[in-house]
């Protein structure tokens, strides 16, 4: 008789095939561990895809939406819902702190669409002008609009034709991104750090040369922080882990993953000097389940304890810790340990991996090795693994995650 559980047939039988999946079947979690089905204990530096800022089950996250959800867990957005007014608030004055307003939707790809319909929109009003600018390696989510503004042909293929209005510009080449402006460009879309291809921030330089122009020719500065915002960097604001201060003004920022903490909850926000009330009125955008009551108890929550714990400054310290720790070993099989607060990219050496790994890209391999180990870590792209620890962390964390990693990578030798 077999003993293979029932739901592993099921998974291929119902479930849609589109993912990759490694065979791990985690069923518990509690902070920066979870547990499989069959009792195996993991590290988690995956963290759901930089998901889960406090780890799993953060009792406060549990506690918020325990209550909530015994209180009003939906209610439409044709209501005064005191949850957002609160949640938007605290995004404003406490993590931006620029005069803005704010949208709740659930997803970092719905709130990447809300930038690209403002920025049509406010093209539409400004002369008719309707192009976005991305970047070769970004990832702006899976919907058509997000997808066509995602500068990688591998995200395309098979689902032509895309709309129009997107130019791709080399990241962090300030020449190419002059030559690229015409009288149709009304905005520009940049992550201040590429999560999907490798963990890649973009330079102060370009950064500052890139609001110089948005300035010079009224475009938008749109910034994608649904990877990077609240804390993964080391700050609230994502953009002031490369220019601390106040200099940078965007004009619109998405966010999503750490918001939550695992419940879907995305947003957007608008600068008030594009009087974003004037673009988006009533009835031009809009939601069922965006901003709910049970979605922003628990993004209070989150927020609330990101701030209250100072879990930026022990990103900051933690992740270069860890950064220092990793540069020390001069490991063959690392080429460059790239971060910033927790968000740290191992490059890894692919030369060295083909021995190994064969065909398959490194980071896959590498990913595979340290499960198979206890360890989780997130692929990104062929040769990067990013850890994307929770943001409060210990130092016998960091010291184990070490440890297991060092130890997969000198037995590949």
């Amino acid at each position: 008789m077999s003993t293979t559980p029932p739901e592993t047939q099921w998974l291929s039988q119902y479930v849609l095939g589109n993912y990759g999946r490694y065979d791990v079947w985690p069923v518990r979690g509690e902070g920066a561990y979870v547990w499989d089905r069959d009792g195996k204990k993991y590290l988690d530096f995956a963290g759901g895809v930089a998901v889960c800022p406090l780890g799993h089950c953060p009792p406060p996250v549990v506690k918020a939406l325990a209550e909530q959800a015994s209180t009003l867990i939906h209610v439409s957005n044709w209501y005064c819902i005191d949850k957002q007014a609160e949640l938007a608030r605290l995004i404003v004055e406490e993590c931006v702190q620029i005069p803005g307003k704010c949208f709740f939707c659930n997803s970092g790809a719905e709130a990447n669409e809300g930038l690209i319909k403002f920025a049509r929109k406010y093209g539409q009003q400004t002369g008719g002008r309707f192009e976005i600018i991305t970047f070769t390696g970004s990832f702006h989510g899976r919907t058509f609009g997000a997808m066509t503004a995602t500068a990688q042909e591998k995200i395309h293929g098979g689902f032509g034709p895309l709309p129009p209005g997107f130019v791709y510009v080399p990241f962090n080449d300030l020449e190419a991104l002059k030559a690229a402006i015409t009288d149709k460009t009304v905005a520009i879309l940049v992550e201040p750090v590429q999560g999907e291809s490798g963990v890649n921030a973009v330079t102060a330089e370009f950064l500052r040369g890139a609001q110089a122009l948005c300035r010079e020719k009224d475009l938008l500065l749109l910034l994608d922080e649904v990877q990077v915002g609240f804390g993964r960097a080391g700050e609230m604001a994502g953009w002031r882990s490369i220019i601390p201060g106040d200099e940078i003004q965007p004009d619109g920022i998405s966010w999503a993953k750490a918001i939550g903490s695992g419940f879907p909850l995305g947003s957007f926000w608008i600068n008030d000097r594009r009087e974003p009330g004037k673009v988006l009125g009533p009835g031009t955008h809009g939601t069922t389940y965006g901003g709910s009551p049970l979605a922003c108890a628990v993004g209070i929550a989150t927020l609330r304890t990101i701030l209250d714990e100072k879990l930026c400054d022990n990103a900051k310290t933690r992740g270069a810790a860890i950064a220092a720790a990793g540069r020390a070993w001069n490991h063959p099989l690392i080429k460059e340990v790239r971060q910033l607060g927790l968000f740290i990219g191992w490059e890894l050496n692919a030369e060295a991996f083909k021995a190994t790994a064969g065909n398959k890209p490194a980071s896959i391999f590498l990913a595979q090795k340290l499960l198979d180990a206890g360890m989780m870590v997130t692929p990104a792209g062929p040769n990067v693994v990013r850890w994307l620890s929770p943001l409060n962390i210990t130092a016998a964390h960091a010291e184990e995650g070490l440890s297991i990693f060092k130890s997969v990578l000198d037995a590949l030798l």
